[in-house]
């Protein structure tokens, strides 16, 4: 039986980490001031370790956090509450960041490469039980799907925590739209830290490129997830949607861990990771792997869930597998003459027309498509796809799709997102020259696409496309309804994961979707029954 110690916490300012190249990386090191051998959570990363977290990003109040004080660092543990439990904390500055000298290697394998010397340096000190984890938020989350893919040996467990996968599907282009809002935004924020940069950022020099539209490299863009074998705990947010979702989702169904587990919360993009309810599942998975403690965590299902009804409404659930085993596909049959959702298939053909012109009228925008009013209590969780048949007056067309809940007294009800305070349900993108799929990755609740080839449309033709809608979660009570929106432009309730790049954006025509007979468009929703 372990006997409850709590430590004094010492820090090793700027210590040097030798590469294997012959450089070196710069970190802070916050231990125990006793003897023992102590495991270690480790992050990298191009967000300084010397900028504390009030002073990183204003558009989250440092004063909401569950956790307060002077080592508080954007997105990583606070040693304060780690290192009197018998943990090492270590930040390290990322190539060209913060006090590490090099050129910037983000998000790179050479940046995972740094990271993997970095781990097996912190096991070889005479304070380390020969243990690290990996854990942090969103940059440092993807961080440790990439170097957990290299195999460091002495990784013994990760918490990627709201942290994408795929930087082109999951952050880059959705749907093969470039995401510039925040993408460009983030750059220039982080061009302003990295070393010698400052002096780059004049206006004429502000402009980023659009990025590749197809892809060209896709080691670049995700790591081989059947690479990585330690434990793993996946947290995403329902949130998350535009950046921190997909990834974790993805994440956790492609990695080749024997013990792996998905969460998936709800809230902001920082709170639940501090609060006492997140910290509690960290310290419980990490003592399993990096103590040997029986936490019990090996005897609970594999999958956790928050399951949604409002924005501050929701319960947690356990499951043993995603998607959900007794999920029943239910498919809702667009009718675009009378613009509804139903069980039942369109009687006859329909088809409504959306403008795509940035000055057409904001209604000629969208297409609305109620559903029918719910009669007891339905719960939909799970992924979300949804099949529609199109035609364009030109070569391409962007889609926006979004899933709305709508209550008795018909205003929407809506959920937090990772930054904006209301958004809708669910959401999904497609560019339709990038229809083309992948046959052996694609099911037909989730489809996937390949982004590697253009297909432009015929004028005229009538073209299926399949869209992929992130994961969700949403119960609706007896009186409300499912609202489908399919449009041209982005919710701007989406803000700051805009797709709205002048030199990327489709915005001409007009497209025409259909419904009915040889078209029979379909919202596909995954319907958990009551138990």
């Amino acid at each position: 039986m372990r006997t409850s110690i709590f430590h004094g916490l010492r820090l090793e300012k700027d210590v040097h980490i030798p590469l294997r190249d012959g450089a070196y990386v710069v970190a802070d090191v916050f231990r125990p001031d006793g003897a023992g051998r102590f495991p270690a959570v480790m992050t990298m990363g191009p967000y300084s370790k010397d900028i504390h977290f009030r002073d990183w990003n204003p558009l989250f109040e440092y004063e909401r956090l569950p956790e307060r004080g002077p080592y508080m660092h954007w997105e990583t543990v606070n040693p304060e509450w780690w290192v009197p439990q018998g943990y090492v904390v270590i930040r390290v500055d990322g190539r060209g960041t913060g006090k590490s000298p090099g050129r910037v290697r983000r998000l790179s394998d050479a940046e995972a490469c740094d990271f993997y010397d970095a781990i097996e340096w912190s096991a070889a000190e005479p304070w380390s039980n020969g243990r690290v984890a990996v854990m942090g938020i969103s940059y440092f989350a993807m961080n440790a799907w990439r170097v957990a893919a290299q195999q460091p040996p002495h990784l013994a467990a990760i918490v990627p925590w709201e942290g994408a996968v795929d930087t082109y599907r999951d952050a880059g282009r959705h749907g093969g739209i470039y995401s510039n809002g925040f993408n460009e935004r983030w750059s220039r924020n982080l061009r302003s830290h990295e070393r010698g940069a400052a002096a780059d950022l004049s206006p004429a020099r502000a402009e980023l490129p659009v990025p590749p539209e197809l892809f060209t490299d896709t080691a670049y863009h995700c790591p081989d997830l059947g690479r990585i074998r330690v434990p793993l705990l996946s947290a995403g947010n329902w949130g998350g949607v535009g950046l921190h979702l997909r990834g974790n989702v993805e994440g956790f169904l492609g990695a080749g861990s024997d013990e792996k587990f998905l969460e998936i919360h709800s809230g902001d993009h920082i709170v639940p990771f501090y609060s006492l309810d997140g910290r509690t599942l960290q310290k419980r998975f990490l003592d399993q792997w990096l103590l040997d403690a029986d936490t019990g965590i090996l005897r609970e299902p594999r999958v956790r869930l928050a399951i949604r009804r409002s924005a501050d409404r929701y319960v947690w659930r356990y499951e043993d597998e995603w998607p959900i085993a007794r999920t029943e596909w239910t498919a809702f049959h667009l009718d675009a003459d009378k613009k509804i959702l139903s069980r039942d298939p369109a009687p006859q053909p329909g088809e409504t027309h959306v403008q795509a012109e940035p000055a057409a009228p904001p209604a000629a925008a969208r297409a609305l498509f109620m559903g029918p009013t719910f009669e007891r209590e339905t719960e939909f969780t799970g992924p979300v796809a949804l099949r529609l048949w199109i035609s364009s007056t030109v070569d391409d067309a962007d889609l926006f799709a979004v899933i709305r809940k709508i209550g008795r007294n018909g205003s929407e009800i809506t959920f937090p997102g990772a930054i904006s305070p209301g958004i809708p349900a669910a959401y999904g993108w497609l560019r339709a020259s990038h229809r083309k799929l992948d046959p052996t990755r694609s099911t037909p609740y989730r489809p996937y696409h390949t982004h590697d080839e253009l297909l432009k449309l015929d004028p005229g033709a009538v073209v299926p496309l399949e869209i992929e809608i992130w994961p969700t979660s949403i119960v609706f009570e007896p009186g409300d309804r499912l609202v489908l929106e399919v449009a041209a432009e982005d919710d701007p309730r989406m803000a700051p994961f805009l797709h709205d790049h002048a030199l990327d954006r489709v915005r001409r025509g007009t497209f025409t979707l259909y419904s009915g007979g040889a078209h029979d468009s379909q919202l596909l929703m995954p319907l958990i029954p009551q138990r």
